[in-house]
């Protein structure tokens, strides 16, 4: 009678080794991909340019800029609301391009591996 389950000499088949290199292989780059999004910058602005606010891959506030014209002591709010706007432009832009790189692994099916983006 033949044994159930189990492979020949303990091993791991030659499929099952195959997509276990390639998931390393995958994990490495990965990996790579996420250190790369850190170096990288995202501006955007608002007020037509008075604000610009500018991150980093990993989701840190870079630095805001402010056109003189936009310092109104008089409308503290509106400036308030432009910094806003433009620091939730940047990060949008930031979180687009960290979905656009892991498509590459996903193959367009979604979702994000904790940790890594």
């Amino acid at each position: 009678m033949a044994k159930r389950g189990g492979f020949p000499g303990g091993g791991m088949p030659g499929n099952m080794a195959n997509l276990m290199k390639q998931a390393q292989k995958m994990q490495r780059q990965m990996e790579e991909q996420a250190k790369e999004m850190e170096t990288k910058e995202f501006g955007a602005t608002a007020g037509g340019g008075a604000v610009e606010a500018v991150v980093s891959g990993s989701k840190r506030l870079l630095r805001v800029s402010l056109d003189e014209e936009a310092v109104d002591p008089e409308d503290v709010e509106m400036l308030e609301d432009l910094i806003v706007a433009a620091v939730n432009e940047a990060l949008d832009k930031a979180d687009e391009a960290s979905a656009s790189a892991m498509s590459k692994f996903t193959g367009g099916m979604g979702g994000q591996i904790p940790g890594l983006f």
